[in-house]
């Protein structure tokens, strides 16, 4: 028996500017509602990665693959339309609407009008936003936004969601909370988390990735990669065994 399609797969995937290569040869498989979290110290290729994967930037060579369907190439907006959702690190969000115009908004696009209620809801929910449903979105906390923006990207109704670093900058609480708030996505949905905090990927993390250099150093579960003293050495600035 062959093993499932991937939800998403890359090949040899390499990203060139001039001589620097930001990517380099990347071999990545992610399962059907799998959580996965990609670490690695500033430059490791990281953000390459992820614009690759929704089409910001188009690959020098290799493949990227959606449900066995291949995206290199496509415009951000059609990748969005297969099922790939993005939530960037920097909230972008309307500050002058509330909470529940922002998430109606967005609904509206994939909900159709009998149903644009109960999905605003259902958001409000999973994000805890619930009792400031009716705060203008300029006055929350940071990590309050950061939620605004998840949901906006929920009420697209993608099946792969990828989240650039969404615990920066948050109290304990919030991160908790946002932790919490993954989790509880990740019931009904893939996502790939990129991530420095190592606290926050110990809360959330199975499997993760570690990126450096541009390459994939290994893969592995978050015990055993936390425990590499490769790893180790990357996080303190020490140079990596071959």
């Amino acid at each position: 028996m062959t093993d499932a399609i991937p939800l998403i797969e890359t090949e040899n995937l390499t990203m060139r500017f001039g001589g620097v290569v930001a990517n380099d040869d990347i071999t990545f498989r992610l399962r059907e509602m799998e959580l996965r979290c990609l670490i690695g110290p500033n430059g490791a290729g990281k953000s390459t990665f992820f614009k690759s994967l929704t089409g910001q930037q188009i690959p020098t060579s290799g493949s990227i693959k959606f449900r066995g369907q291949s995206i290199a190439g496509k415009l951000p907006h059609q990748i969005a339309r297969m099922g790939i959702g993005i939530k960037t690190q920097v909230p972008n969000v309307f500050n002058g609407l509330s909470v529940r115009e922002h998430f109606w908004l967005a609904a509206r696009r994939k909900s159709m009008p009998k149903e644009l209620q109960r999905t605003v809801d259902e958001i409000l929910e999973l994000t805890r936003l619930t009792d400031a449903a009716e705060s203008i979105v300029g006055t929350l906390s940071h990590g309050q936004r950061q939620w605004v923006e998840i949901g906006t990207v929920l009420a697209a109704k993608p099946e792969l969601i990828l989240l650039d670093e969404p615990a920066a900058g948050m109290t304990d609480e919030e991160t908790y909370r946002t932790a919490q708030i993954i989790h509880d996505i990740n019931r009904t949905r893939a996502i790939v988390v990129v991530e420095h905090d190592m606290e926050f990927i110990r809360q959330i993390a199975k499997t993760v990735t570690v990126f450096h250099r541009g390459r994939v150093l290994m893969e592995d579960s978050v015990d055993a990669v936390l425990a590499d003293p490769r790893v180790r050495d990357i996080y303190l600035g020490k140079k990596v065994a071959a």
